[in-house]
């Protein structure tokens, strides 16, 4: 089968599209024929990584080296030992590590039905993304109808979710983008957009009950400073050229300082969880929320799909489809 893949990180790796051995499913595993899967910073960042910290990512996170891709959408082909949930033919979606690729074996455990007016594309694009966008507004900053979001870097793969997901939460949303973003944002449900080429966000003299931050372009003093009493300011991206021990320390402090305060900093990584999966399926399927996808590139295009990414200019999520 063919497969994205490649064999060293650093400044100047590319994936190349390439012929790997097919996988079998093991215990409790479904061997996916992939549709569509998703890319997202940490493919790109991995790719990128200095080695040895790639290397003790890749172990941490489970990932095979050379093998990107996590977010899948496709048909399950065959079942392993121990499947009880699903059968070969049934459409699911969710997490599958080196997801770049013809085939992918996962956990049952990872994927979900599909619902059957849910796309492929749209069921690619949700697993970190959406995840990391309901969890963080609703198990972090716990967020409550008639309060005030920000979501700083609302036209990204995870602020698309999160402008969305948050007025299902009653909340009321303002988006932070750049200028050729505003439209976009305003469609999807924002009742507020800040051009961020043309007013800073922390100087407007609004106050908000909730910033979700996918982007971390401003101090955590300056967010803390335009939070509500007892705000919540929800850390879940990174510069674009962030360098990780300056900002693992930054972080540190910052959540350290939060203790002693109302204002309360939280950062945290979303975890799986097929009860999300299905909740988010079913938002997409009655149509109150519409995965945004900039783009779709073929199997071949795998590399100039990641490096758009890397750009760091994707409205929404970037699609690679498999047919």
């Amino acid at each position: 089968m063919k497969a994205l893949v490649y064999h060293e990180s650093g400044p100047q790796a590319v994936p190349h599209c390439e012929e790997v051995q097919k996988p079998s499913p093991k215990d409790e595993e479904v061997l996916i024929k992939i549709r569509a899967a998703s890319i997202n910073p940490l493919d790109w960042r991995f790719l990128r990584g200095n080695p040895r910290l790639v290397r003790l990512m890749n172990k941490a996170f489970k990932v095979p080296f050379g093998r990107p891709g996590v977010d899948v959408a496709g048909v399950v082909e065959a079942v392993g030992p121990g499947v009880t949930h699903f059968k070969a033919g049934d459409r699911v979606f969710g997490g599958c590590r080196g997801a770049f690729a013809e085939y992918g074996c996962t956990a049952e455990s990872k994927v979900v039905a599909i619902p059957d007016n849910v796309t492929f594309e749209q069921a690619a694009s949700v697993n970190i993304a959406g995840l990391t966008a309901l969890q963080a507004l609703r198990d972090k900053a716990h967020v409550q109808p008639g309060e005030s979001v920000l979501v700083n870097g609302a036209a990204g793969g995870v602020g698309t979710f999160a402008v969305q997901i948050a007025k299902t939460l009653g909340a009321k949303v303002t988006g932070v983008c750049s200028s050729r973003n505003v439209e976009l944002v305003k469609s999807i449900g924002a009742d507020m957009v800040i051009d961020y080429t043309k007013e800073d966000f922390t100087k407007t003299g609004n106050r908000y009950d909730v910033i979700l931050d996918c982007v971390a372009n401003k101090s955590h003093a300056e967010c803390r400073a335009v939070l509500k009493p007892r705000g919540r300011h929800v850390l879940i991206g990174a510069p674009h050229d962030a360098k990780i021990v300056p900002l693992l320390f930054s972080l540190l402090r910052t959540v350290f300082v939060s203790l002693f305060t109302s204002r309360k900093t939280i950062s945290f990584i979303a975890k799986s969880n097929k009860e999300d999966l299905r909740y988010i399926g079913r938002l997409i399927a009655g149509g109150e929320l519409t995965p945004v996808i900039d783009r779709c590139y073929t199997l071949s295009e795998g590399a100039e799909a990641i490096r758009h990414v890397e750009e760091g200019h994707a409205r929404g999520k970037v699609l690679i489809t498999v047919t």
